[in-house]
């Protein structure tokens, strides 16, 4: 398993910002381990990688053992199997599983809208997606949100994939190389791989997350045994994404030398740029608190391409109580 080893910024000046002490037990005490799996690394994660930087994490007393599952199954299947105290990705694998009869409960939302753009080297903007008529767009197999979220909208506009539009799937993170090589006119891809791609001759052509609105793209799942083993565990682990979250959109340049850190293989500007899109399109959560709104719009989608069946209401899979607390503590 990766251990991401935080650098921590200046406390002092993080405490200016966020209001914080930077003194006392939380900083002495011994730190819990957690391990952590993400779908993939990415910059609609930036909360994550911000807190860990800045050291917020282990503020609350927490060490953070990260590891990428390569996908949105492969994390929610680290939580079943034991290997991973928390994931983050499509939080339909949570609802998956309790319409099975499985476990599965989601805490807090990490991406807020859809964080994918249509990016490619030969079109032109699109407003319509009838406009993709014609088009092969490559995306993550089925059923990670970049497909799910595509083959949604190309259906609502009355397009047939397999004879209207094609869907090239391609193992995540790779969409990118797949559209550049031309096996695809479009790859449907996140930050920073739409940046660099921006960076190597290509332009955003499609806005997904204006097209899709309020989204729980990506949420923090956990398994029921966990909260009522640990639940200080839970509430440290909530309170410090709401904290990530506000010096993510209260210090951009922060958030910007974080991605460089996590990227170092990309230009700065490159990351730089990713970063200006994360947050011109709102697309990391801006809070942890699950909306109602960003998860029935989720919901929808999944009904829709026949992935759930809707069963399971917002009060029995979404615990908001860790991330009240954390709202109601820093905001006191």
């Amino acid at each position: 398993m990766l251990t991401i080893h935080s650098a921590p910024r200046t406390l002092g000046t993080i405490a200016l910002a966020l209001g914080l002490a930077t003194t006392g037990p939380a900083l002495a005490q011994d730190l819990k381990e957690v391990n952590f799996s993400e779908a993939v690394h990415n910059l609609g994660y930036i909360n994550l990688y911000v807190g860990m930087h800045a050291g917020i994490f282990e503020k609350n007393g927490l060490k953070m053992n990260v590891s990428a599952a390569g996908g949105d199954t492969q994390t929610f299947a680290a939580v079943l199997g034991g290997s991973a105290d928390f994931a983050i990705g499509d939080a339909t694998m949570a609802q998956m599983s309790r319409e099975a009869g499985g476990p599965g409960v989601v805490v807090g939302t990490v991406v807020q809208r859809a964080h994918y753009f249509g990016v490619s080297k030969n079109l032109e903007p699109i407003t319509d997606p009838k406009e993709f008529a014609g088009l092969t767009i490559v995306t993550s197999p089925e059923p990670n949100t970049n497909y799910s979220v595509a083959k949604r909208m190309l259906e609502n506009a009355g397009l047939e994939i397999g004879t209207d539009t094609e869907i090239l799937q391609v193992n995540p993170g790779t969409e990118i190389g797949a559209m550049l090589a031309g096996q695809a006119d479009m790859a449907i891809a996140y930050q920073p791989s739409v940046a660099s791609a921006v960076d190597q001759g290509a332009k955003v052509v499609f806005d997904f997350s204006t097209y899709v609105g309020p989204f729980c793209n990506t949420g923090i799942m956990v398994l029921p045994s966990t909260i009522e083993n640990d639940p200080e565990m839970v509430q440290a682990l909530v309170t410090s994404f709401e904290e990530a979250a506000r010096l993510t959109y209260g210090d951009p340049d922060y958030a910007k030398e974080v991605a460089r850190l996590e990227f170092p293989d990309l230009p700065g500007e490159v990351v730089d740029a990713a970063i200006d899109a994360e947050l011109e399109y709102k697309i990391p959560a801006e809070s942890v608190l699950v909306m109602e709104d960003q998860w029935q719009n989720l919901i929808d989608m999944q009904i829709y391409l026949g992935n759930v069946k809707g069963e399971i209401p917002f009060s029995a899979i979404i615990d908001n109580s860790f991330a009240e607390k954390a709202i109601e503590q820093l905001d006191g």
